[in-house]
Order: structure tokens, then sequence, then C-alpha cells
């Protein structure tokens, strides 16, 4: 009987996972429009007393998006007041909806890796997740990769579909 080998694990192909970088916290949405006049309309002082006596502190070291559900006409210091309630407790705030806000902190993890330790070699952008990973952030990291793999590849190592090769 052959032994059975792992032909991946002795492969030279680098698999880089989105997985391994997911920012580990839950996600809240606010839609702001439930503090306005029938959800269209801001009035400043009854803004200000229900963003007062709301408990912020179910949002502690949390992820936050904001946004408005409605077609209400909001002033841009409505969501800075929102935020200031916020600082100190959600460990990121962003004017958006819950995927824009992923994409947000994927760019700024992607800035910090070193992808030099793809040079000259055949990648793997591991396509399934567990975790939710917004499909502009395959477009980010293939963008982080293209200057220094010699291969890119998106998928499993079993089935995976050729992207890019350098000539």
């Amino acid at each position: 009987m052959e032994e059975i080998v792992n032909k991946v694990a002795n492969s030279a192909l680098l698999v880089f996972d989105l997985e391994d970088y997911y920012p580990e916290g839950q996600r809240y949405s606010i839609d702001i429009s439930q503090w306005l006049l029938e959800g269209y309309v801001l009035r400043e002082k009854d803004f200000r007393l229900q963003l007062q006596q709301k408990d912020w502190t179910v949002y502690q070291d949390s992820f936050v998006a904001l946004y408005c559900s409605t077609d209400a006409i909001v002033p841009s210091w409505a969501y800075i007041l929102v935020t200031t309630h916020l600082n100190g407790i959600a460990k990121k705030v962003y004017l958006g909806t819950i995927p824009q806000l992923e994409t947000s902190m994927y760019q700024e993890i992607l800035e910090t890796i070193d992808f030099s330790i793809y040079k000259d070699k055949s990648t793997i952008i591991k396509g399934c997740s567990k975790k939710p990973v917004p499909q502009e952030v395959y477009v980010l990291t293939t963008q982080k990769l293209l200057p220094f793999s010699k291969s890119i590849m998106y998928g499993e190592a079993c089935s995976a579909v050729p992207l890019y090769k350098r000539k």
C-alpha cells in the first residue's frame, strides 16, 4: 500500500487566506432614521436628547456602521454627533453599510502586510471562507500581490482558477 502524500502541503504554493486577517469583534449597524421625525425630519433638540438617552455601552469593543435607511437629507454633523457618543466605546465607526465597513477594515489591514514574501512565488488567494470577506477585498488583495507574485490563482489548491502569470 502506497503512502498518501499531501502534494499541496509539499508544493511551493503560498496560500493567502483573508480569514487569517479577519478583525474579530461584533458588527452593528445603526440606522439613524430611528431618531428622525417619521424617519425623515431631523429636529436637532429631539435628536440630541434621544442620543443622550441611548445606552451606548451595548457597542463596547464592536465595529459600528452608521447609515440612514430613508431618503432623508441628513446633515453631516448628525453622523459626527453619533460618532462622538461611540468614541471610546466602539473599536471603529464607519459611515456606510456593514460590507463597506468590512472593506474599510481590510483596506487598513492590507496596508500593514509585507507582500514582499510573495516575491517570485506562486500564490493562491483562498476563496472559500467561513467569515464575511467582501468581493472588493479580493480585488484589493490581488492588486497588492501583482507586483510580487510570479503567478496568482484563486480558490483552493486542488481546484484553483489561474488569474495571472508573469511573462
